[in-house]
């Protein structure tokens, strides 16, 4: 079976890097210590190669099958949502009362990378059930709690997130779809919604829709949205199902991800659906945030995941396929000596460790996200809590885009590695290809999620949130200048946290004169240029981890794992983050091509 994820790396960025210890130290976490982590991981590792890894090609070449109403999938989804919930997989982090595990999130997002790593269309269903029950347990009624919960943890029930309608797109202010009150306390729901990931499927006995909608005479925009849960059958009294009017119109055929069905639906197309109201009205897209956010991660972890196995298979590929020689010293090739595996060509190097780099380096920020995410729960005081969670909002968007874009090139260059043989069916490359595009798509795309960065997160608490990003950084900066081989790395990771500065200078100029479209104009660039920083920053903390190993003996996973990190870093450093600079400079300069400017009456298409 080939590789597809070193689980020796995550353990390291659990317990070297990101110090999981830390975390377990609080008191949610005290039945667990460093061992049983690693034993959960390794179980994860089995539970992958078994039920998902095996199936991945099988399942993109079936897909899902939309007949009479109904969306059949692979009967391997059936097998594992059984098995996954109960092995308290869907809902691990949950209270121990509420029938969880008390999991630290570090803990099952090296578990998610793990299975999504064997087979991106599998993890979804498991992902969306146990982020929509998250939903109700943070805001829904007991009532509600006790009626789905349980099931969608225990794997039997599916949820999913219902927000997009075809005339609103990403713009939530303009969804239609309606919710009138009856007398029972329940309301009327009529509407349709689009790319519902899971949205329906012949494994669970009921699927859960956690659905916006908007109540009659509600505020305009997104502040008359509320939340509801829409059933695909209402349960009667006696526990019976019966039709809950929520139609399966079609399903979309993609280009990828085609064993994680996707559903257009249509609700009370009989005038027969209804939902219950999710806490108060009109506050909906404010809780589906929560939702939402759990969900843009989860896509940066799916992002991450597939290039690792792409960058695993063509890593094996090129340890194996002979072509060429080396050049001698002469610069000629003599074809009397045996051909060289291509591993051994600088360029082929070149693409498989820059592939390293990347999915290493998002394996790392979404470690970090996941360790900011326990500590704004469970920490001890207010205070910190407070803090993480601004950290855990300013990191997200990072968190989903750069995994999703630098993903796909990490992607690409393993198709490269393979030659002709990455665009045939007989190597997974073309699959992860196809695969890894949707990421970049999934809950807001990268454009809105630069918006988001430039336009809000740099901005929370006038900046402040920022800062203690920045604080973060030096911090790991000055633990890495400790080491004389590390010093010239952190002196110009400190450079490159000056750019950001100087670049949000520039452009604060024009927010200040309320030119917001200006401001927001090259956003996308922004975001490039902050990852390649924030993912230098995640290397910095990996080289500074690997290098106090190999200075005190500690080298767990043999010394040659640990000097590859520091290779790596170095060669983040030359080949990746070297890219800030032409971002900055083309974030400096004052000239402006992309906005729409009638005065000047130029058509840039014609």
């Amino acid at each position: 079976m080939s590789e597809y994820v070193s689980v020796n790396h995550l353990k390291f960025l659990l317990r070297e890097v990101h110090s999981i210890d830390k975390v377990l130290e609080l008191n949610r976490f005290s039945d667990y210590d460093s061992d049983s982590i690693d034993m959960f991981i390794d179980a994860t590792k089995e539970f992958a190669d078994q039920d998902f890894y095996p199936y991945l090609t099988e399942m993109d070449r079936r897909g899902g099958k939309y007949e009479d109403g109904t969306i059949s999938v692979h009967p391997q989804v059936c097998k594992v949502l059984k098995l996954a919930g109960e092995n308290g997989y869907i809902c691990s982090h949950f209270d121990y009362d509420k029938g969880g595990a008390q999991m630290p999130r570090m803990a099952s997002a090296a578990a998610g990378f793990i299975t999504s790593a064997a087979n991106n269309s599998m993890g979804g269903y498991m992902a969306l059930t146990g982020g929509s029950a998250e939903l109700i347990d943070a805001f829904g009624s007991k009532g509600l709690w006790d009626t789905y919960v349980p099931k969608m943890m225990l794997g039997q029930w599916a949820g999913t997130m219902a927000l997009t309608e075809p005339q609103a797109g990403s713009s939530l202010s303009d969804i239609t779809t309606s919710a009138h009150e009856l007398e029972d306390g329940s309301y009327k729901i009529s509407g349709q919604k689009i790319f519902i990931s899971g949205g329906d499927q012949d494994c669970s006995e009921n699927i859960i829709h956690l659905t916006l909608a908007r109540i009659e005479g509600a505020p305009a925009g997104t502040k008359g949205i509320s939340l509801f849960v829409v059933p695909k059958f209402r349960i009667k009294e006696d526990g019976t199902f019966e039709d809950n009017d929520v139609t399966t119109a079609g399903e979309f055929d993609k280009m990828g991800q085609r064993g994680y069905v996707t559903a257009h639906l249509v609700f009370g197309e009989k005038e027969n659906c209804k939902g219950w109201l999710v806490g108060e009205p009109n506050r909906g897209l404010k809780y589906m945030f929560l939702m939402m956010n759990g969900a843009r991660l989860e896509v940066g972890l799916t992002g991450a995941a597939i290039a690792s196995a792409a960058y695993h298979a063509s890593l094996q590929y090129a340890r194996e396929r002979p072509q060429g020689r080396r050049l001698n010293r002469s610069g000629e090739k003599n074809p009397s000596v045996e051909q060289t595996l291509i591993i051994n060509h600088p360029d082929v190097r070149r693409m498989l460790i820059r592939q390293k780099s990347i999915v290493e380096g998002c394996a790392s920020l979404l470690i970090r996200a996941s360790k900011y995410l326990d500590l704004s729960h469970y920490s001890e005081s207010e205070a910190d809590r407070e803090y993480y969670h601004d950290l855990v909002e300013l990191l997200t968007p990072i968190a989903k885009t750069y995994p999703s874009e630098a993903g796909q090139d990490a992607v690409s260059d393993g198709m490269q590695v393979l030659g002709g043989y990455g665009f045939t069916t007989d190597f997974p490359l073309e699959q992860y290809y196809r695969d890894i595009r949707i990421t970049a798509l999934y809950e807001g795309t990268t454009g809105i999620q630069s918006l988001d960065l430039l336009g809000r997160k740099v901005l929370l608490k006038n900046g402040a949130v920022m800062q203690a990003l920045n604080k973060e950084i030096l911090a790991s900066i000055e633990r890495a200048s400790t080491y004389e081989a590390l010093a010239p790395y952190a002196k110009i990771l400190k450079q490159k946290l000056q750019d950001i500065q100087k670049v949000l200078m520039h452009l604060g100029q024009y927010a200040m004169k309320g030119n917001f479209e200006r401001y927001l104009a090259d956003a996308t660039l922004f975001m490039e240029m902050t990852s390649l920083i924030i993912i230098g920053w995640e290397w910095l903390d990996m080289a500074t981890a690997s290098k106090q190993a190999l200075e005190t003996g500690q080298t767990t996973y043999g010394t040659a794992f640990y000097e590859a990190q520091i290779h790596t870093m170095q060669f983040f450093y030359k080949y990746e983050l070297s890219k800030v600079l032409y971002l900055r400079e083309t974030l400096l300069d004052d000239e402006v091509l992309t906005i729409l400017d009638d005065a000047k009456e130029v058509d840039a298409f014609a």
